[in-house]
């Protein structure tokens, strides 16, 4: 017998991120990045996690499970959290891992992002991208960045989620928030009439494949305000992303596209703090004249050192991110250095004045 309820409600308690339930191993969460088994909680069999997704899914989403394999869904967990869920099958069994979202959206400063990200809700068009690995804290950094312009603008606020996370309240602004299946067919079809729906700022969950990136890009073409995640690593590696969806022949073009609207790439990492907890590490590109030049022209290869020398306007390195964490006692060295993508960069910051 499995209670979905019970280990849900200890993931709330012990301050967990996720929830995970496979079979052949017992219910495990992660607090702070770390996976931890859950106390008292023997090894899950089959029958176990198809009872315990029985709990949560409706009829409708279970038949969608068995034929697809798979299923994204948000849950509602009385008053006090809400998760994102993914159910899927391993090894012909069935599996799934829960995602706690937080039912009060942070503020930007509350989530120890940089000053100049509030910067980004003053923008009226353009294209802004949160980057990193998953479970990084993008949607979170979105939340916090779209709420604030609901409480200082009066704008129509557009998100398109596959599923949807934070739930957000009008303050200011007007906010439709629409969700895979349960409101649109298909990511294609809702970002084709997100035009005539008069939004001022438009959120795209995840820029997942062509046809998504064409349409960010066509809508911040179109004089609105697009925000949006995607799964890269660095500025100069999600520009190399977006123009390679596209065929070879349309790449140039989508180059000046993408140079005219692309306005910031926010790259976090949540990296293990002294003494405990998890600290936001950050890169900042802006798209200034330099930048937008470097892309137009296809040379991304020196985005790099663009962002190295503009400190000054608010671009940083992850590694002089990192550096500054390291020399202010937030983190260690060693976790500096295990994050670093250049460690003789990291090393030389470390060294030197920041």
């Amino acid at each position: 017998m499995i209670d979905v309820n019970n280990l849900l409600q200890q993931t709330i308690e012990l301050n967990a991120s996720d929830l995970h339930l496979i079979v052949g191993s017992p219910p495990t969460i992660r607090i702070e990045g770390e996976l931890k088994v859950l106390a008292n909680s023997g090894i899950l069999t089959p029958e176990n996690i198809l009872e315990g997704l029985k709990q949560t899914l409706t009829g409708e989403q279970f038949e969608r499970l068995n034929v697809n394999k798979e299923i994204d869904f948000s849950l509602s967990f009385s008053e006090k959290a809400r998760f994102r869920v993914n159910a899927y099958t391993q090894k012909g069994s069935l599996a799934v891992a829960f995602r706690s979202i937080p039912l009060i959206i942070p503020e930007i400063e509350n989530l120890g992002l940089p000053k100049i990200v509030h910067n980004f809700t003053n923008l009226r068009q353009g294209l802004v991208l949160v980057t990193g690995p998953t479970g990084h804290g993008k949607s979170t950094t979105l939340a916090a960045i779209l709420n604030e312009i609901n409480k200082t603008r009066s704008c129509h606020i557009v998100t398109i989620e596959d599923p949807i996370e934070f739930l957000f309240k009008p303050i200011r602004s007007i906010i439709s928030q629409r969700e895979m299946r349960s409101d649109t067919h298909s990511w294609q079809v809702a970002l084709r009439s997100v035009l005539r729906e008069d939004p001022d700022v438009v959120l795209i969950g995840e820029m997942r494949d062509f046809e998504t990136i064409a349409s960010a890009i066509t809508i911040a073409e179109t004089g609105h305000l697009v925000f949006a995640t995607l799964h890269t690593n660095s500025a100069a590696q999600t520009v190399d992303r977006i123009v390679d969806v596209f065929p070879e022949e349309q790449q140039s073009q989508v180059r000046l596209q993408l140079s005219s609207v692309l306005e910031a790439v926010f790259s976090q990492r949540l990296v293990s703090a002294i003494p405990k907890g998890r600290v936001v590490a950050h890169e900042i590109m802006l798209g200034t004249t330099a930048i937008k030049t470097a892309i137009r022209e296809g040379k991304t290869h020196q985005i790099d050192s663009i962002i190295q020398t503009s400190l000054e306007v608010g671009m940083f390195t992850l590694e002089h991110s990192l550096a500054s964490l390291v020399k202010t006692n937030k983190i260690s060295l060693e976790i500096a250095q295990s994050w670093s993508v250049r460690p003789e960069e990291l090393n030389r910051l470390i060294r030197g004045s920041i």
